[in-house]
């Protein structure tokens, strides 16, 4: 994290006395208290304040950069039958895998910023409200003219996922300045998680502003389109600590067979010299692939009943940063990351309202 001298003066003052006025403090330092509040007020915008008492942080926090919509989800109530009526059950809950990572994250225990846009619209109250309500800090988050995103899902009966629409307008509305406004928190940031669905000049942004800062990104592709359109993002350049796809979007990615174990090793290899550090690949049932330059680790998914897929691999992604955030080796990282999957696989909502970091232990434990 970068502070200017000043600023580490005045967090070790704070640290020292939390209820210190900007006056008291600007005594202390020969200031004014004018401009202790320009340097109280950027503390705050890079996380290291947190809200108007001066609590201070103690450890470095998440920002994720993406989609924030409303998941209309249908679920079948027999094996889906083809261009007709299927009696089942319906709900509507927030999503987009920006914000779900997000509020995955702080249910896990992780300070978590989120920057993203939603409508101005009861669409979009209800998901800052539940966003907001679960510990993320939405201050980043903009009101769009375009409707608040939606993503209707159908699934089987088994909870498998057979068809799904996304209108993600106001996501896309999401562009370079808005990013901006949040840079001193990127800066600042113990990690940068940048969801896919973004438009490419925003992903670009965002990565420019991380790279610049020194702080560590991770990058979900999200889908194979979206993969491939990013791959020209991949470079030497905009080093990556981690990027995150499924086999498919690996290939998208490197526009490399991924069929075999070699040939996914082989894949990843050729993203490390594109400066990724860590290839974390979802193999689904099969488990995963953590790739780092010269070691490579297959790890078995925990077996589980699947009562809804959805959100199980925002849930992966959220348990994996929160585990690096705190100091875990990569493949720990991954493994403790198959638990938090395994969980919200056997729970109906996209996010385990009860998830926890002691609950996601438990299940290793």
């Amino acid at each position: 994290m970068h502070l200017t001298e000043r600023e580490r003066e005045i967090v070790a003052l704070l640290r020292r006395d939390p209820l210190l006025s900007a006056e008291a403090i600007a005594a202390r330092l020969g200031s004014t208290r004018a401009a202790v509040n320009v340097h109280l007020s950027r503390l705050g915008r890079k996380g290291v304040i947190l809200g108007r008492g001066y609590v201070l942080a103690e450890s470095p926090g998440v920002v994720v950069v993406g989609g924030a919509n409303m998941d209309i989800k249908a679920r079948s109530a027999r094996p889906v039958v083809a261009r007709t009526s299927n009696p089942g059950t319906g709900t509507m809950s927030p999503g987009g895998v920006g914000r779900n990572v997000a509020e995955n994250l702080a249910r896990l225990g992780t300070r978590t910023h989120l920057v993203a846009s939603v409508g101005q619209d009861p669409l979009g109250d209800q998901v800052l409200v539940a966003t907001s309500g679960a510990g993320v800090r939405v201050e980043h988050v903009r009101r769009s003219s375009a409707p608040t995103g939606t993503y209707t899902a159908v699934l089987d009966a088994d909870g498998e996922l057979v068809v799904a629409v996304a209108d993600m307008a106001a996501t896309e509305e999401l562009a370079p300045e808005h990013v901006d406004a949040a840079r001193d928190l990127i800066a600042a940031a113990g990690l940068v998680v940048l969801d896919g669905n973004l438009v490419t000049a925003t992903l670009a942004y965002a990565l420019d502003l991380a790279t610049a800062a020194g702080s560590r990104v991770v990058l979900e592709p999200v889908s194979v389109p979206k993969a491939a359109a990013l791959a020209e993002l991949v470079t030497p350049d905009r080093p990556l600590f981690a990027i995150t796809p499924n086999r498919d979007e690996l290939a998208a990615l490197t526009d490399l067979p991924t069929g075999s174990d070699d040939e996914l090793v082989a894949a990843a290899t050729s993203l490390h010299e594109r400066g990724v550090a860590h290839v974390w690949a979802r193999l689904g049932e099969r488990g995963s692939l953590l790739a780092s330059p010269g070691r490579h680790v297959f790890l078995p998914a925990i077996p589980t009943e699947v009562v809804d897929v959805t959100g199980a691999g925002d849930s992966a992604l959220a348990a994996f940063c929160h585990a690096v955030v705190l100091g875990d080796d990569p493949v720990d990282a991954a493994a403790y990351a198959h638990a938090a999957a395994s969980l919200t696989i056997a729970a109906p909502t996209t996010v385990r309202t009860d998830l926890t970091d002691r609950l996601v232990r438990s299940l290793l434990s």
